[in-house]
């Protein structure tokens, strides 16, 4: 029998990758500190716990998130049987009810027979073969530990969460059900502004009071989760055709599209929860409550829970890490998740699902996979491993992979000719490497 991994951390990627190591034969030991030890941003005892939105993104060919999953199905990805089965309506996005998605993921790993479960935060870092998926909020023992290894340093950004209002205290008489250009049933809630409505609330956001950030990190936000009231300051239309824009959306009480929109995704599966996309914030609580309640139908929305926002720690990988995660010189140690510097939840999941099956083959003896540049788990391997002069986390996109060899001009028809040559490429590399 192999020898026993340690995979520490239960969030997305610890989980992908201690399910993986099990599929293929490989004992674990899965460590999660919850629920004797929780981060800041964690509330919650079970695996793969979502703190931020309960959105994984575009679940079709045509975005690159759609791309990923597509993927990662073909490795049985227990991240994305779990979302699958916790699904609610969210357009052509997948979206889960958290709760249902966690409790998925917890009794699956509790009940496979080489996984064993050790509730107990881990401070030192343990003897290899070891994948360390602690997440960006690793707890600081270990994270100074991890930044006394040859060569490793810490950079930092902030991460901003969505507040969550219910479905109840909402004005329904001002609300609209419709997703963009009638995507899916119908599965947002949509709050429509008028031109003077969207003036009165940007004023209120931008002058809002934020909780404080030390000057040292005012800088060291994640683009693609800046704060609302920040993208909000880089001028008065910003919002309108961002968050806020009201393409593919027609008000039916007006028959018109409106100035801007405002829209909730459910956060749950029975609906009485909403959260408002695109609000991630670090306005103080009281501010979030009377600036959001002037968007149309939140005059007296209850807030089930505030925005916040946190420091979230990712290595610089391109001094430290190579290929699939793996620490350079030392193959049998790993990392996985957002503190490799990918970005999101399914990217996090699947730097898990890579850097599992790559350890899983290396000790049974059989060469680490390939996945070469044309398919987003390579991809998003590489950019984690490739020198830059300012190594930022980096999302799930087009843009990672060669462009084709004949140009089309429908970005739509574009990406999907990518992304079916991408699964093509994996699937010759699933059946020529024997990776499943």
């Amino acid at each position: 029998m192999a020898d026993t991994v340690r995979v520490i951390g239960a969030g997305l990627a610890g989980s992908e990758a201690a399910w993986q190591l099990a599929k293929r034969g490989i004992r674990v030991e899965l460590y999660e500190m919850k629920p004797f030890c929780y981060s800041p941003a964690h509330q919650k005892s079970g695996f793969a716990e979502l703190v931020c939105s309960n959105s994984l993104k575009a679940d079709y060919l045509s975005n690159a998130s759609g791309l990923l999953k597509a993927e990662m199905r073909l490795f049985g990805s227990l991240i994305l049987e779990a979302a699958d089965a916790a699904r609610i309506p969210a357009g052509g996005a997948l979206a889960v009810d958290r709760d249902v998605f966690s409790d998925y993921v917890t009794k699956m790993l509790s009940a496979h027979p080489l996984i064993e479960i050790k509730r107990e935060r881990v401070d030192e870092i343990p003897d290899e073969p070891v994948i360390i998926a602690t997440g960006p909020l690793t707890h600081e023992a270990l994270s100074s530990r991890i930044k006394e290894l040859p060569g490793f340093s810490a950079l930092h950004f902030f991460d901003a969460e969505a507040p969550i209002v219910t479905r109840d205290s909402l004005d329904m008489s001002r609300i609209f059900a419709a997703s963009r250009y009638d995507k899916g049933e119908g599965d947002y809630l949509n709050c429509p502004m008028s031109e003077d409505e969207y003036n009165a609330f940007y004023d209120a956001l931008v002058s809002a009071e934020t909780a404080e950030v030390h000057d040292f990190d005012k800088n060291a936000v994640f683009e693609g989760c800046i704060a609302v009231e920040i993208l909000a300051s880089r001028g008065r239309q910003t919002l309108a055709y961002g968050p806020l824009k009201p393409v593919g959306l027609v008000d039916p009480h007006t028959g018109k599209r409106p100035y801007a929109v405002v829209q909730l995704r459910r956060d749950n599966l029975s609906g009485s929860l909403y959260n408002i996309v695109g609000f991630q914030t670090r306005l103080k609580f009281g501010e979030q409550k009377r600036v959001f309640s002037m968007i149309p139908g939140l005059e007296n929305a209850e807030f089930a829970r505030y925005g916040v926002m946190h420091r979230n720690t990712y290595l610089n990988s391109p001094d430290v890490l190579g290929a699939n995660y793996q620490v350079k010189g030392r193959p049998l140690f790993r990392f996985a998740g957002q503190m490799t510097g990918v970005e999101g939840y399914m990217e996090s999941a699947a730097s898990g699902l890579t850097s599992g099956v790559a350890l899983a083959r290396r000790l049974k003896g059989k060469p680490e996979p390939d996945f070469g540049n044309k398919t987003l788990l390579g991809a998003l391997a590489s950019h984690v491993m490739t020198p830059v002069s300012d190594f930022q986390p980096m999302n799930a996109n087009f843009g990672l992979l060669p462009p084709l060899e004949s140009r089309i001009r429908s970005k739509k028809e574009r990406y999907e000719q990518t992304a079916k040559r991408s699964l093509s490429e994996l699937e010759n590399i699933i059946q020529t490497q024997q990776l499943i």
